[in-house]
């Protein structure tokens, strides 16, 4: 039987990943909050619904979006940094589990990040604890644990790298600045293809109850990386401080799923 997949969330990843599916022979349904998105998405097949979340209510079809599903993929990041922020995301996603409860939905697919490691150093694996330093980071904890303690819900997390692809890479804001320190850290960023792809890969292959650091396994300096980026964009490369004694921070996985199983798609450089 087809999985009838839900993606809260068409953005920059939830839009392609959604065509993917669909062009897959997956039935998909995705959420927009805008008028302008909602028609997008129907003229590419997807079965949409307008709706948007806030602290205290959701506005928008939300029973019906779900009861049309079997797997739902929560791809809503906690937002920029701001007053009130924590209250605002933490509830929203207390909102929709509490919505996901009275559904038929029992697969789950919750889109996270890297940042809950936070002062972490050295090899990063999902063995190391999170340490949150970022707000975002800590809100992020808070609802993985909401949807993994729950032993009625199979719940994948995948903590995405920084995320690169289409009309989004780091080099655009890096270049030009001066006195960066970090210089021979390594970078721990993922393309946009293997998001989606890592994604395609856990609904083909029923890889519930895991949890992933889904970051490419090949670890550039930043120095060396942002530098030949910004020359093939014809950018002035950023400068970086001549450091000694540098802690760093590699992510890197011990799922088997990521290491003997997933074949990643597209190389940073």
């Amino acid at each position: 039987m087809t999985k009838q997949i839900g993606i809260l969330g068409c953005g920059w990843l939830g839009l392609p990943l959604a065509e993917k599916l669909h062009r897959e022979g997956y039935k998909v349904s995705g959420t927009t909050t805008s008028e302008e998105k909602l028609s997008l998405l129907k003229e590419k097949g997807i079965n949409s619904f307008k709706i948007s979340i806030s602290e205290d209510v959701i506005y928008g079809p939300i029973s019906e979006f779900l009861d049309s599903i079997s797997v739902l993929i929560i791809n809503i990041p906690p937002g920029l940094r701001g007053k009130g922020l924590k209250e605002s995301y933490i509830d929203k996603i207390k909102l929709l589990y509490t919505a996901i409860k009275k559904s038929n939905v029992s697969l789950v697919i919750f889109v996270s990040s890297t940042a809950v490691y936070g002062a972490a150093e050295g090899t990063v694996t999902e063995q190391t604890a999170p340490l949150p330093t970022s707000e975002s980071g800590m809100q992020l904890v808070e609802c993985e644990n909401l949807f993994r303690n729950d032993q009625h819900l199979k719940t994948t997390i995948i903590r995405f790298g920084g995320l690169i692809g289409p009309n989004r890479h780091p080099i655009t804001m890096l270049s030009k600045r001066e006195n960066l320190v970090g210089g021979n850290a390594p970078v721990n960023l993922i393309h946009l293809d293997d998001c989606i792809g890592i994604i395609k890969k856990i609904l083909e292959e029923d890889h519930w109850n895991e949890l992933l650091n889904a970051v490419y396994p090949e670890h550039p300096t930043k120095k060396k990386y942002y530098t030949n980026e910004a020359l093939k964009r014809g950018l002035t490369p950023p400068i970086y401080l001549s450091e000694a004694n540098q802690s760093y921070k590699l992510i890197s996985s011990c799922s088997p799923f990521l290491i003997n199983e997933y074949s990643f798609l597209t190389a940073l450089y």
